[in-house]
């Protein structure tokens, strides 16, 4: 997960909104189910294993991150999809299986298996063949090799996403295999470019050229959350850059410097009240039990490698904005920027610390008289839409569908919501289709040193999975 590094902390337990009792979203007409599928089958552990294991081994492959100049190659997780699949596809069989290709080497996977109705269909989208980057000396397993203890699997990718994409694999080939008779053509999209890597490469680019367009005649499950809870909300994340230029001097005469220090925390306070007052907590967070509200704070700060006597000149402080679905990027790309003109216009208003630190200085002599803020948006303001928050449709027969199979495998469901982030599910919303977010990893360790996933949950969600094609029939 993304979290432009999403990182899921999920709060068990949560209690619905009297607004949307759990009662209501389990009322599906079962008269209708006619398919043993889900009874009939179960996830072969060894052939899972299997898979896995030559998933997780191509980690150290797959690892993406630009910043550290990791760009992962899709082909090789791709790959071993395509090979577990070839006795089920093709000539074989009636799996269609696709690479979608954009970048070299970095492609997407789309696996179809036709139903008898051609304007009906159920999508799996979004588990993702890359991974976060895993340092080895930080790990007290090989993290680019699945290691099995009990019923941890451990490695990177195990919980996001690798483990996810080869359960998948295994679904569609069960289908393939025993010829089930569905209504509704079943479609699974294994994207690239997942974990940070930018547009141009992944699912943005197969819902532009029209690669999964048929997944508007039915519902569509965004498989890369956690915990086998369903997921009715995220947040859209934003990142900035706060740029404070100030006056170099000698710290034993501050009145004579201005402290980008000081003048970046003050502004970065008043930023921080204008954006709390301007986006409160929205009445629909308690609708969806979103765990907080939208969320303005630095997460890093840097100043010029000077002498410890001497008032900084320049830093930096960086952070990002969660957004909950209920407000518009817009509107916050637009008010802080206008937040930020109207502290440089009155500078001198900004509180000061201490008798002699000040924004402002005089004289002839002085190079730099007022201290200066420019706001550096992380990405601009269309690029950033591609991290939207999404609040998801409670009302729809495939949100009822994933709530009523979680519930007969699971004992319980419990929908929760996040400020998390997840890439362009806000957008494909919009797009029209009906998409709904669940995951069968561990929270805990999505993006952590010694990821591993449960055996166990991933055997109850082959079930899962298996009872929503029913249920959705």
């Amino acid at each position: 997960m993304n979290w432009i590094c999403l990182r899921i902390k999920i709060m068990r337990n949560i209690k619905f909104s009297q607004n949307y009792p759990p009662d209501h979203v389990c009322e599906l007409d079962k008269s209708k189910m006619t398919s043993s599928f889900a009874k009939d089958t179960t996830l072969d552990e060894k052939s899972f294993i299997t898979l896995l294991g030559k998933l997780v081994g191509e980690s150290k492959h797959l690892q993406n991150n630009e910043a550290q100049g990791l760009i992962p190659s899709e082909i090789k997780s791709a790959d071993h999809v395509c090979e577990f699949l070839a006795p089920y596809s093709g000539k074989n069989g009636p799996l269609i299986v696709e690479k979608l290709t954009y970048v070299k080497d970095r492609p997407n996977v789309k696996i179809t298996y036709k139903g008898s109705d051609a304007k009906a269909t159920i999508g799996i989208v979004g588990c993702h063949l890359d991974v976060v980057p895993a340092n080895p000396e930080k790990w007290i397993v090989d993290p680019f090799k699945l290691t099995v203890k009990g019923d941890r699997l451990y490695g990177r990718g195990t919980t996001d996403c690798l483990g996810h994409v080869a359960l998948v694999s295994h679904l569609m080939a069960a289908l393939a295999e025993k010829k089930v008779k569905l209504k509704r053509t079943v479609v699974a999209l294994f994207i690239a470019s997942e974990e940070g890597g930018g547009p141009g490469v992944g699912v943005d680019m197969v819902v532009k050229h029209k690669g999964i367009a048929e997944l508007h005649n039915g519902p569509v499950y965004w498989v890369d959350s956690a915990d086998s809870q369903p997921c009715v909300g995220t947040a859209g994340s934003i990142r900035w850059h706060l740029h404070v230029k100030g006056r170099l001097f000698h710290s034993g005469l501050p009145h004579k410097g201005i402290n980008s220090l000081e003048l970046g925390m003050e502004a970065l306070k008043e930023l921080q009240d204008r954006f709390y007052k301007s986006f409160p907590a929205h009445p629909d967070e308690k609708v969806y039990s979103f765990m907080c509200p939208s969320t303005m704070k630095p997460t890093q700060m840097e100043s010029e490698k000077g002498s410890l006597n001497q008032i900084p000149a320049k830093c930096v402080i960086s952070g990002d904005i969660r957004l909950t679905p209920f407000y518009d990027m817009k509107d916050v790309y637009e008010k802080m920027e206008a937040w930020v003109k109207d502290l440089n216009d009155n500078i001198e208003k900004l509180p000061t610390r201490g008798p002699m630190s000040k924004y402002v200085l005089e004289g002839e002599d002085v190079d730099v008289k007022r201290g200066v803020l420019t706001l550096e948006w992380g990405s601009p303001l269309e690029d950033a839409r591609e991290m939207e928050g999404i609040a998801c449709n409670m009302k729809s027969s495939g949100f009822k569908a994933l709530v009523e199979a979680t519930k007969e495998v699971k004992g319980k469901a419990t929908p929760y919501a996040i400020t998390g982030s997840l890439p362009l599910v806000r957008k494909m919303q919009r797009a029209g289709f009906d998409l709904q977010i669940a995951g069968y990893g561990l929270s805990k360790t999505y993006h952590a040193d010694n990821e591993y996933c449960l055996l166990s949950d991933m055997k109850d969600a082959y079930h899962i999975l298996s009872r929503l094609i029913e249920l959705n029939e």
